[in-house]
């Protein structure tokens, strides 16, 4: 049993954010670190991979959609297919064997027992997919739909992907939301969750103007500064995400 999990998700290769995060001293005195997906799709993705090797069998890695599709772009798909984000075949391509050959063992799901929490699943989207999208308003029939399968011991689900920390019950079951640690959507800066023995939902404070700076200046991503501007300033705003997320989660009116 454990007695205190970090969970970072959603990195998307921004080293200053990441240190930021690690250099907590509840992150640093955590037993276990989990990454909840898209790690590496980012202006920085050989960089954040590689710190994150570097603290060994204290990390537990699940993969996101993002990772399986620099995966997929590296492996799979010929050069010559469009991509939706110029940002992936970059990212891609900056890979090594060691990188992409860690990607591929990536687990879509993690289980842990956790103090106060019990089992604890971990995933990036949902538990059966890694890309559908669930809200801190979407409806029980739908949570009931993505919880198909689930043991009942399964109490505490944690998620990625939506780029915005919440935590709420759904069907007698505690669904916690991180954040996103790279690209956050509403408020800047570095988020995160500590777990155990309850749920504690962290924002982590960094020099932004800095972090753009060190990006552009070390990035070879052709748009790095730009992106790293909008990014990083969260210029995105919640409400720009629940609108553009909305009709994702299968709801049929969406304001």
């Amino acid at each position: 049993m454990l007695n205190r999990v970090a969970v970072l998700s959603d990195i998307h290769g921004v080293l200053p954010a990441l240190e930021a995060v690690l250099a907590e001293p509840d992150v640093r005195a955590a037993e276990r670190i989990v990454l909840t997906g898209d790690i590496a799709a980012g202006p920085q993705p050989t960089e954040v991979l590689d710190l994150l090797m570097s603290l060994g069998d204290r990390v537990g890695w699940i993969a996101g959609n993002a990772d399986r599709e620099l995966l997929e772009h590296r492996r799979h798909t010929p050069a010559s297919a469009p991509t939706p984000d110029p940002l992936t075949p970059w990212a891609a391509g900056r890979l090594r064997p060691e990188h992409l050959d860690l990607l591929a063992s990536l687990p879509r799901t993690l289980t842990l027992p956790v103090r106060g929490l019990g089992t604890v699943l971990f995933c990036h989207a949902t538990p059966r997919d890694d890309e559908e999208v669930v809200l801190v308003d979407s409806r029980l029939d739908r949570w009931e739909e993505v919880f198909t399968g689930l043991d009942d011991d399964i109490r505490t689900v944690v998620c990625g992907h939506t780029h915005m920390p919440f935590v709420r019950l759904a069907h007698g079951r505690l669904v916690v939301n991180p954040g996103s640690v790279g690209m956050p959507y509403g408020r800047p800066g570095a988020h995160w969750a500590l777990l155990g023995p309850g749920t504690d939902l962290r924002h982590t404070p960094y020099d932004l103007e800095a972090a753009v700076r060190r990006l552009t200046r070390t990035s070879t991503y052709p748009d790095a500064a730009a992106w790293a501007d909008y990014y990083l300033h969260a210029r995105a705003t919640d409400a720009d995400a629940l609108a553009a997320f909305g009709p994702r989660d299968g709801r049929t009116n969406t304001p």
